[in-house]
């Protein structure tokens, strides 16, 4: 068993905890999960007159920036205080794959071969990081929620729209991970 204080946290333990935030955001404030709204009141707070889309009382709503900010801090301390030394573990195939690609580091999370600053000057880095970026910003904006708010929070609540999101998302993922993915990283 992994230990929780130093590793990373398995799934049957990490899952229900993230589950059970659901009803106590509905039990104590009658608020819903979600991170992508955050977005929207960082910039109502910011350009309150300017934009007609942003005006509205996102003070009602400052509860969530908090929440943004404590995953964000949760984040930073996760990342320093208990993060693995070791290499992340990935199945001996994948690896062979990815090595066609170039991708040999498995040192972080996110193959540094990929994702760096001087990748982004490459097209395979522009198209991953740049228009990836895009593509997720306004996917999330027109199925109105990213993946938190409609697979933990909608899927929930029974929300039908919650449903073709997150089965939206799922073909969107698989087709992304098998058969554009390799076709960029070839580039």
């Amino acid at each position: 068993m992994t230990n929780l204080i130093t590793g990373p946290w398995t799934w049957y333990i990490a899952g229900p905890l993230i589950g059970l935030t659901v009803p106590a955001l509905l039990i104590l404030g009658n608020k819903s999960f979600g991170i992508s709204s955050s977005l929207s009141h960082i910039c109502a707070a910011c350009f309150p007159a300017n934009v007609p889309f942003f005006k509205y009382d996102w003070k009602k709503e400052a509860w969530n920036l908090f929440f943004v900010l404590g995953i964000f801090i949760g984040g930073i301390l996760a990342a320093n205080l208990l993060a693995n030394p070791d290499p992340v573990a990935i199945n001996p195939k994948l690896a062979d794959e990815l090595s066609q690609y170039g991708i040999v580091n498995y040192s972080n999370i996110i193959p540094a071969e990929v994702v760096n600053w001087s990748s982004l000057l490459t097209l395979k880095g522009f198209i991953m990081i740049v228009v990836g970026g895009f593509l997720i910003g306004f996917g999330t904006r027109y199925a109105g929620g990213c993946t938190s708010g409609h697979s933990i929070m909608g899927l929930s609540t029974l929300q039908w729209p919650s449903l073709v999101a997150t089965c939206c998302f799922m073909i969107g993922g698989f087709l992304m991970a098998n058969l554009i993915l390799p076709i960029i990283l070839s580039l």
